[in-house]
């Protein structure tokens, strides 16, 4: 990985990231299959590929971020020199635990270590605050995400089925802190 700095972000580096490319391209999903079993629903998930990658259009609008970003915990930044190259917001919940609501990386950076750098500080900042467990979401079609959580030692720990304004599910993954 090229060398990155991982800071708490700054006003000046609010516009590059909301003008960052937040799709992502995705040559799987986790396909969600409902069925009964002896009274049961029973929910499976299974890695499928596609027959062509598809682009992931970003699950909330870009540009209305900003306003989100003021009412979390935390808003880290990776920068390269004083250019952020990616970002991750955290939100708090008072059952000792923290959600990364988002993560993303400019293009030209990924598969770069950027994200597994702003996720080592999640898991640095999170202790620091009390926190005993680390949440991600994600939308089931974002297959790099999936990859990264578990890489990363996450479990799946749920999902829901419209969570976001698209209607797309989204999957829990979870980590103890120490």
């Amino acid at each position: 990985m090229s060398a990155v700095q991982i800071r708490p972000a700054v006003a000046a580096d609010l516009p590059r990231l909301m003008g960052m490319d937040h799709s992502i391209a995705s040559e799987y999903v986790w396909q969600l299959e409902l069925r009964r079993d002896s009274g049961q629903l029973v929910a499976t998930f299974r890695d499928v590929r596609l027959p062509r990658p598809i682009s992931l259009a970003y699950p909330r609008n870009p540009f209305s971020l900003a306003d989100e970003w003021k009412q979390k915990a935390a808003l880290l930044v990776a920068a390269s020199g004083n250019e952020p190259v990616g970002y991750l917001c955290i939100a708090e919940n008072p059952a000792s635990a923290a959600w990364v609501t988002d993560l993303v990386i400019a293009t030209e950076w990924r598969r770069r270590g950027v994200a597994s750098a702003l996720l080592t500080a999640a898991h640095e900042w999170g202790p620091a605050r009390g926190h005993r467990k680390l949440f991600l979401e994600m939308q089931s079609k974002n297959h790099p995400a999936i990859r990264l959580a578990q890489k990363h030692g996450y479990e799946f720990c749920g999902y829901n089925d419209h969570y976001y304004q698209s209607q797309d599910v989204a999957l829990f993954f979870a980590r103890a802190l120490k």
